[in-house]
């Protein structure tokens, strides 16, 4: 395990790894910068924000209240994310407002952290967002989420 502190905002999984999940939209919070991002969203989210990343990151084509363009790809890169916030990196997820599609990605990280899929969103809504995990088509895909 790393000697990093978790980033401010950040809410810890089940294993005990931390990530924090947050919009785009929002100031960039204070404190350190992450180790890790990965960013959900268009071309045009990805052209709005990307200069303003100065860290290691990845992005995915993630449309607005959708399921990745990509899912094979959206899953290799939500568990190569877990496995940076369990080695201890300091580690976030963004989308455009923090609640869909980033929930979407917490609640994954839950499975791979121990959670079952079926209870995954409603921890995320407990532990990020309320309304994290926004639409049906959204939960079905935590839902058929493994950890292997």
């Amino acid at each position: 395990m790393s000697d990093n502190t978790p980033l401010p905002g950040s809410i810890r999984l089940p294993d005990g790894s931390w990530v924090r999940g947050r919009g785009l939209r929002r100031p960039q919070p204070t404190g350190p910068a992450p180790r890790f991002g990965l960013y959900l969203g268009s071309a045009r989210l990805r052209r709005e924000h990307d200069a303003g990343l100065g860290w290691p990151h990845t992005w995915l084509d993630w449309p607005d209240f959708r399921l990745p363009r990509d899912e094979d790809a959206a899953v290799r890169e939500i568990r190569a994310l877990h496995e940076r916030a369990r080695a201890g990196e300091a580690v976030e997820v963004a989308c455009a407002g923090g609640v869909g599609r980033t929930g979407t990605v917490i609640a994954c990280l839950a499975v791979l952290s121990g959670v079952d899929p079926a209870e995954a969103v409603a921890w995320t809504r407990q532990h990020h967002h309320p309304r994290a995990v926004e639409t049906p088509g959204q939960r079905r895909w935590v839902r058929r989420f493994t950890p292997g």
